[in-house]
C-alpha cells in the first residue's frame, strides 16, 4: 500500500469490556475526552447494545464485533440498523481465535455424540468467515466480507486489502473489525511469554472510505502506508504508547485498536498526525493524518 493515499477513515469506534482507558492516557497524553470512558459490555450483556433478537448462539467475538459496529454508526441501544442495505459496503474482519472456542466444542461433540447432537444453529459458527458473514448480514453490507487470520499483523494486512477492495473498484467503503477473544481455548493456544502481555479480549471498527484528493467529500481522515522516518512524535504500537503493555495483547485485534485509538487522539484530542507501527515483525508504520473540515 506504498504511495499516495487511497483512504479516509470516516468512523471509528472501540470496544473493550472490562478496560478503563482512561488511567493510561491521561499519564501519557493528557486527561482524554468523553470517548474514553465509554463503557463497553461483556459478550453476554451484548443484548443491552444489540437488542435480544438474533442473539442466539452468537459467540463471543462476534457479538463483540457487533457491538464494535453498532457504536461505529451510532445505531441507539437495543435496535437494529434501520436503513437499507449498503451493496457498496464491504466488510474485512481480522481475528485469529474468534471462533477457536466453538469449533473445539463441536468437534469434541460430534466425536462423542455424532454429527446430529450439533444444534443447525450452531453449525455455521464454525466456519472461520462466521465473524465477517454475520456483521455484513447484520448491517446489510452487500459487498465483500472477508476474514484475515494471518496472525499479529492480521489488522494492517485488513487495512491493505481494504485499499485494495477501494482501488479495484469492489467496494466504496469498507467496514474494518479488529476482535479477539480470551476464552479458555484462545488463551491456552495463545500461550504468552513468559513476561509476555496476556491475551485480552476486545473489539475496535474503522470505516474507510476511497481518498479524493481534491474534493470537498475528502475532508476526513487520511490513511496511508508511511515510512518509520515519517511518523509523527505521538505513536500508537511498539516504541510508543503501547496498548498491549497497559492493556493486554488483542492479537489479531490489535493494529485495528490502534487505528482507531490513533484516529481519537488525531481528531477527538486534536493532535492532527498520529502514527500506528504495527507490531508483527514487519516492520509496517501508518500516518493518520486530519484535513478538510472534518478535523
Amino acid at each position: 500500500m506504498n504511495g499516495p493515499a487511497s483512504l479516509v477513515a470516516t468512523a471509528w469506534s472501540l470496544h473493550l469490556p472490562g478496560i478503563d482507558l482512561e488511567p493510561a492516557l491521561t499519564e501519557r497524553f493528557g486527561r482524554p475526552g468523553d470517548w474514553a470512558r465509554h463503557e463497553a459490555v461483556p459478550p453476554d450483556k451484548a443484548a443491552t447494545v444489540l437488542g435480544r433478537k438474533g442473539m442466539l448462539y452468537k459467540e463471543p467475538a462476534t457479538r463483540m464485533a457487533l457491538c464494535a459496529v453498532h457504536r461505529v454508526f451510532g445505531v441507539p441501544a437495543g435496535q437494529r440498523p434501520g436503513w437499507s442495505p449498503a451493496p457498496g459496503t464491504a466488510v474485512v474482519v481480522a481475528s485469529n481465535l474468534g471462533n477457536v472456542e466453538t469449533v473445539a466444542r463441536v468437534t469434541r461433540t460430534i466425536e462423542a455424540e455424532g454429527g446430529s447432537a450439533v444444534s443447525v444453529l450452531d453449525a455455521p459458527n464454525v466456519s472461520s468467515n462466521v465473524i465477517a458473514s454475520t456483521v455484513a448480514l447484520w448491517f446489510g453490507f452487500g459487498a465483500a466480507n472477508l476474514m484475515i487470520c494471518s496472525g499479529a499483523g492480521s489488522g494492517l494486512d485488513g487495512l491493505a486489502l481494504a485499499d485494495l477492495l477501494v482501488r479495484a473498484g469492489r467496494a466504496d467503503r469498507v467496514v474494518l473489525v479488529g476482535v479477539e477473544p480470551a476464552d479458555p481455548v484462545a488463551t491456552e493456544l495463545f500461550a504468552a511469554a513468559a513476561g509476555q502481555p496476556a491475551l485480552r479480549a476486545g473489539a475496535a471498527c474503522v470505516v474507510l472510505e476511497r481518498a479524493r484528493p481534491g474534493e470537498a467529500s475528502d475532508a476526513g481522515l487520511l490513511v496511508r502506508f508511511t515510512g518509520d522516518s515519517q511518523l509523527p512524535d505521538t505513536v500508537i504500537g511498539p516504541g510508543g504508547f503501547d496498548p498491549a503493555r497497559h492493556w493486554g495483547d488483542f492479537y489479531g485485534a490489535r493494529d485495528v485498536v490502534a487505528l482507531a485509538l490513533a484516529a481519537e487522539l488525531a481528531v477527538t484530542e486534536g493532535r492532527q498526525q498520529v502514527g500506528v507501527r504495527g507490531s508483527d515483525g514487519q516492520a509496517r508504520q501508518v500516518l493518520l493524518s486530519t484535513v478538510g473540515s472534518r478535523s
